[in-house]
C-alpha cells in the first residue's frame, strides 16, 4: 500500500507516456490518490483500455499524442488543462531506450532519441509553468535513469538524454523556484516492464543486477511511483533540484565499487 497524500486529492496531474510500463503504474497511483489525472501516449488502444478500468467519476483523461511533436504536445497539455483545470503536477515520463551501437548511429537516429527522451521535458515545463505559478506553485518530475551513471553500452543517445535530464532539472528548479514550482528528477534502476521483457530481457542480466544491488530484490514500477507521489505531494515542499535515485543501491555499487 502506498501512503495517502491528502494534498494530491483533486490536484490535476499530467503524465506523459502513461499507457504502459512505469507510466501506467504512475497513472494508477495518482488515481488511487484521488487526483484528477490526465495522460498521453502513442498507443491509443492501451490508453483507452487503461481508462476503461475506472468508473466515470475517477476515469483518467487520455489523448493520443506524439511527444516528439512539440506543437502537438503543447496542444494536448492545453486540452487537458481545459478539461480538468490547471495542471499542478507534471510528470515527464515518456521515453524509449532503443539500443544502437556507436558505429550504427546516424544523425537522424540521434535526433529522434533526443526528441523522444529529452526535448519534451523542457517544452512541457515551459507550457505548464505559467499556470502553475498563477495557482501558487506546483511540481514537475522528470524521469531520468541510472543508465548514464553506469555507462551502459549501445545506449549513447539515450544516456546523453538522461544525463541532460539531471542537468535541466537543476536549472529549472532554480529558474522556477521563485514561483514555488519544485522540479526534481527520478532516476530508476532497471525495471522489468512488458517492453523490456519482449525486447531486451535476459535472466542472467536480471540476476546480475540483484547481485550488484545493495538491496537484494527486483526494483519494480511501484517503487518508482512511491517516489513520484512523494515528490508531487506537499510532504516534499522543501525538495527541489534533486536527483532521486531509486535502484536498490545499484548505481552506488557500480560507481564506487
Amino acid at each position: 500500500m502506498s501512503a495517502i497524500y491528502s494534498s494530491l486529492e483533486n490536484t490535476v496531474v499530467f503524465v506523459s507516456g502513461g499507457a504502459s510500463g512505469i507510466g501506467e503504474t504512475l497513472v494508477e497511483a495518482f488515481v488511487a490518490q484521488r487526483a484528477r489525472v490526465a495522460f498521453c501516449d502513442l498507443n491509443e488502444a492501451d490508453g483507452h483500455a487503461l481508462c476503461e478500468r475506472y468508473p466515470a467519476e475517477s476515469r483518467p483523461w487520455f489523448a493520443r499524442c506524439d511527444i516528439r511533436d512539440v506543437d502537438a504536445y503543447r496542444a494536448t497539455l492545453d486540452a487537458a488543462a481545459a478539461a480538468l483545470g490547471p495542471i499542478r503536477v507534471l510528470v515527464n515520463n515518456a521515453g524509449r531506450d532503443d539500443r544502437c551501437p556507436l558505429q550504427d548511429l546516424t544523425p537522424e537516429r540521434w535526433e529522434d532519441m533526443i526528441r523522444t527522451n529529452l526535448t519534451h521535458h523542457v517544452f512541457a515545463a515551459q507550457r505548464v509553468a505559467p499556470a502553475m505559478a498563477s495557482e501558487g506553485g506546483g511540481a514537475i518530475i522528470n524521469m531520468g535513469s541510472i543508465s548514464w551513471l553506469r555507462g551502459r553500452p549501445n545506449l549513447i543517445a539515450y544516456t546523453a538524454a538522461k544525463a541532460a535530464i539531471s542537468g535541466i532539472s537543476r536549472t529549472l528548479a532554480r529558474e522556477l523556484g521563485g514561483d514555488n514550482i519544485r522540479v526534481n528528477a527520478v532516476l530508476p534502476g532497471p525495471i522489468l516492464t512488458d517492453r523490456q521483457k519482449t525486447l531486451w530481457f535476459d535472466s542472467g542480466d536480471a540476476h546480475q543486477f540483484i547481485e550488484l544491488q545493495c538491496l537484494k530484490f527486483p526494483v519494480e514500477a511501484k517503487h518508482i511511483a512511491d517516489m513520484v507521489l512523494f515528490l508531487a505531494s506537499d510532504q516534499a515542499a522543501a525538495v527541489t533540484g534533486q536527483n532521486m535515485i531509486v535502484d536498490a543501491g545499484l548505481a552506488q555499487v557500480s560507481v564506487v565499487g
